[in-house]
């Protein structure tokens, strides 16, 4: 009857991504994907446009990942 793990993370990382909108962040906390970070953030916020690259910058010279 209690509700699966799958759904309660996927329910907390929406949650975040609501709050913060940063991929970067989404990555580092729940150790997801550029790219999954990214779908997140742009599902969260629909009407704002990210710099998707240069936004994801997670150190000198480094790209996240």
């Amino acid at each position: 009857m209690g509700i699966p793990a799958r759904r309660l993370r996927k329910d907390r990382i929406c949650d975040e991504a609501r709050r913060t909108a940063g991929p970067v962040h989404l990555m580092q906390l729940f150790g997801l994907s550029k790219n999954t970070a990214k779908k997140y953030v742009m599902a969260a916020h629909p009407r704002q446009t990210t710099r998707p690259d240069r936004s994801l910058n997670v150190g000198p010279g480094r790209r996240g990942r």
